[in-house]
């Protein structure tokens, strides 16, 4: 099936002031409008995929706010409004005293034929949790996801449908979810309450729900789960590490527990005796990962994957997208085969301090990586001024041009496997091992920090502070404490809050 994309926009047009509306119809790359954003006191823009545009020098005045709410649904709990039997989106912002500033209007497109890349994995009957960025997709291949279902498996879906995005403004859901039921919720608090009432009552084979955020929805999720119900849902995100480091939704892939080996255990294993353990069975069966629209990155099994993480092996994963023809290609990436393990050498000469070029990698979340383990990134944008040069495998395989100059000019090239924060940390790990160990907060590290200090006290040194972490970080270095018959408590205020051991 190739893909079939209907966005009602006039309907989202036709809301909008005279002068603000006149503009974008005269516009041809419309399919690629976003978002309109009204902030009083400033011009009216449009937000593009790659741009933003101003639509009118005039700024926007109370009178323009007041139009577009008169003619669209009341704004719930959430400061969301929609259009009755549309996909789009309208977000308020208020001052303090509750009058609306800024709208944001969203257009809200359903896409048919956008989960034929994960098809198979949707017909499996096992729960999936999709992970992205906002703007990737998420919710529109949820609603993919549960129209498939129901119309061509004849399955039993509910859509917990708590901002209308799934399936529209207005008591008649909007015809892209087929025949899947939707159950509106009057307030996002009553979120998880809605997810238990659509099994108790409905006797659902599938319940789709998007943004899973508080422990109750957590909590009704695995619910759900254990009543043999598929759930197709999303959660606040990017990838299984986000999961995995938010203490309100690691119940989502099982849980994370401190566990405190004997010393024969310990040395068996060949690891410290504080390690990080997964506590039960996760929620969801597979996690995929949105890279952009029509590339995904699967964890077919969230155990293994979870397990792996927590043990600081390389994971398996599999990547899947739809090429120029509309064919879904798959590609296997063994856990051996990062350039990273292959690498026989340095990356680059001891006591040279790493200069990188990026090419085809995430920036941002380098820069994220580097804020997160306290480290000073030197990017550089010449080749020249480069000594190591930092690409992505997809890059590498086509042998672009700024690749094939790299290796002209014997520049040391790293293939990262994916721009996950998993691989990226893994290289910034490698090249800074002495200044980034001691400082990074990934859990690993924190526990690390935490035992060492363990060992200081016992060994008759004073109270030892730690590095600051975040509260959830800090709860697993008070276990680590407890679990050696020490004292600890947190001190200073966040950002700089950590744990402090003593006897």
């Amino acid at each position: 099936m190739q893909k079939v994309i209907t966005d009602d926009l006039e309907a989202l047009l036709d809301i909008l002031p005279p002068h603000i509306r006149q503009p974008l119809y005269e516009r041809s790359d419309n399919r690629q409008l976003l978002e309109v954003v009204l902030d009083l006191g400033r011009p009216p823009e449009a937000r593009f995929t790659q741009r933003e545009e101003v639509l009118n020098p005039k700024e926007v005045d109370k009178q323009d706010l007041s139009y577009v709410v008169s003619r669209i649904g009341s704004f719930g709990d959430d400061n969301r409004a929609g259009i009755e039997r549309t996909l789009h989106r309208i977000s308020a912002i208020r001052n303090r005293t509750g009058r609306i500033v800024g709208l944001t209007c969203r257009v809200g497109r359903a896409v048919f034929g956008t989960i034929r890349v994960i098809e198979d994995l949707v017909q499996s009957g096992k729960s999936i949790m999709l992970l992205g960025g906002p703007g990737v997709g998420k919710t529109t291949m949820l609603r993919e996801a549960a129209r498939v279902l129901a119309d061509d498996f004849s399955k039993r879906v509910i859509i917990v449908d708590t901002s209308n995005e799934i399936a529209g403004d207005g008591d008649i859901p909007h015809p892209a979810i087929g025949h899947a039921r939707r159950m509106q919720v009057t307030t996002p608090t009553k979120q998880h309450a809605v997810m238990i009432e659509a099994v108790e009552n409905h006797m659902p084979e599938v319940i789709v729900i998007d943004e899973i955020g508080t422990e109750l929805e957590a909590q009704a999720a695995r619910t759900i789960a254990e009543r043999g119900v598929q759930l197709i849902g999303t959660a606040h995100g990017n990838t299984l590490e986000n999961l995995m480091m938010n203490p309100t939704l690691s119940d989502l892939i099982g849980g994370i527990q401190t566990v405190t080996l004997g010393d024969e255990e310990a040395k068996r294993r060949g690891t410290q005796k504080s390690i990080l353990e997964r506590t039960s069975q996760p929620t969801f069966d597979i996690v995929v990962e949105i890279l952009d629209w029509d590339k995904v990155a699967i964890h077919p099994d969230v155990s293994q994957a979870v397990d792996a993480i927590l043990r600081g092996q390389p994971l398996d994963s599999e990547i899947r997208w739809l090429d120029e023809h509309g064919e879904v290609k798959i590609e296997k990436r063994p856990a051996e085969t990062t350039a990273r393990t292959q690498r026989a050498r340095p990356l680059i000469k001891k006591n040279e301090p790493p200069r990188l070029y990026l090419f085809g990698v995430n920036q941002g979340r380098f820069a994220q990586m580097a804020h997160e383990m306290q480290l000073r990134l030197d990017i550089v944008k010449s080749l020249t001024e480069a000594n190591l040069f930092i690409t992505s495998k997809n890059y590498y395989r086509r042998k672009l041009l700024k690749v094939r100059e790299a290796e002209a000019a014997s520049l040391p090239i790293y293939v990262l496997r994916s721009n996950t924060p998993h691989q990226i940390r893994q290289l910034l790990n490698e090249l800074y091992p002495t200044e980034s160990a001691p400082k990074a907060t990934s859990i690993k590290a924190a526990l690390s920090e935490a035992e060492e200090a363990v060992a200081q006290v016992k060994g008759g040194e004073g109270p030892v502070e730690l590095s600051p972490q975040s509260a959830y970080i800090r709860r697993l270095q008070h276990l680590i404490a407890e679990r050696n018959a020490l004292l600890s408590q947190s001190t200073g205020k966040d950002p700089n809050r950590r744990v402090r051991i003593f006897r």
